[in-house]
């Protein structure tokens, strides 16, 4: 008695069945794999341990990198200008040369100016005062460039009258090494410029 043969269709089909579920349980499994390789390294990313006396772990939260970042930027700012635009006839010198430390050429090319056009000279000159009162920074991120806009409010003590101004100042950030305590923040002002400068009224 002959074997009967199997319909070569029926074969093929339950071959290509076969081919279409390894291929599936394939992709799934990748795509299992790769999520779980994401969701650990986020974790990762999000979270720290230490080693306690006794040998436990235990675990640190982290603080994002953004929000880490722009906490840094802040106070990198705001020691800037305080450094740059503070200043009198006794500090100016050490001052400005902290502010230096802070910014790239554009803020040297600034200061150089300044220098040229007398700012510094007037300051010893008549002893004045300049008092920063507050400053006020907005910091931008776009395709990984970071930008502020910086809004300082200060006066001019020139003995018997004082002249309050808003100066708006603009840049760019970029990060460099920590250099304690030159550049403590490991931030550098780049493209910096001096937008407006406006004088104004504040109410008592």
């Amino acid at each position: 008695m002959k074997t009967p043969y199997k319909n070569i269709y029926n074969v093929l089909k339950l071959n290509r069945f076969i081919v279409l579920a390894v291929v599936v349980c394939a992709l799934l499994s990748s795509s299992f794999s790769v999520w779980m390789a994401f969701t650990t390294n986020k974790n990762a990313m999000n979270s720290a341990f230490a080693i306690n006396t006794d040998g436990s772990i235990i675990p640190l939260k982290l603080v994002s990198q953004k929000e880490n970042f722009r906490v840094e930027a802040l106070a990198h700012l705001d020691l800037f200008h305080n450094y740059f635009y503070n200043i009198d006839a006794s500090n100016y010198e050490k001052n400005l040369k902290k502010a230096l430390w802070l910014g790239n050429s554009s803020v040297d090319n600034l200061y150089r100016q300044k220098k040229a056009d007398g700012v510094y000279n007037r300051l010893l000159q008549f002893s004045l005062v300049q008092k920063v009162l507050g400053s006020d920074s907005k910091i931008n991120e776009s395709n990984g460039t970071f930008s502020f806009t910086t809004t300082t409010i200060f006066e001019i003590n020139r003995g018997t009258i004082i002249d309050t101004y808003e100066l708006v100042s603009t840049g760019n950030l970029i990060m460099v090494d920590r250099n304690f305590p030159n550049n403590p923040h490991g931030l550098l002002i780049t493209n910096y410029f001096e937008s407006t400068l406006k004088k104004v009224n504040i109410e008592n």
